[in-house]
């Protein structure tokens, strides 16, 4: 996979894996995510979670102050429902995983 077919936002840059998963993904698939959590300094976890895909775009996180857009941080959103009919989404990161199921 070439540069040009990244997925690319002003803040990173996806893994290769992650691009080619997230570009060949279809509505209403089923994938399972698995994300790396964290509390406090120490405490780190993954926890799975398993849903139908929906589709993914990018997020400008928002800051409380009136900024230049340069200072923005964007990242790619996903987002999915759980099976139990919750809609929800997530950010993406070197430690996300994403595979169909």
């Amino acid at each position: 996979m070439n540069d040009q077919e990244l997925i690319q936002s002003s803040t990173r840059t996806l893994t290769p894996e992650i691009s080619k998963t997230l570009k060949s993904l279809k509505k209403g698939e089923r994938i399972r995510v698995t994300l790396r959590l964290r509390v406090g300094s120490s405490a780190t976890w993954m926890a799975p979670v398993e849903g139908t895909f929906s589709h993914f775009n990018f997020l400008s996180t928002g800051i409380a102050t009136d900024r230049i857009p340069e200072d923005d941080i964007v990242v790619v959103c996903v987002h999915f429902t759980k099976d139990n009919g919750e809609l929800s989404s997530f950010t993406v990161d070197d430690n996300t995983k994403i595979e169909r199921i």
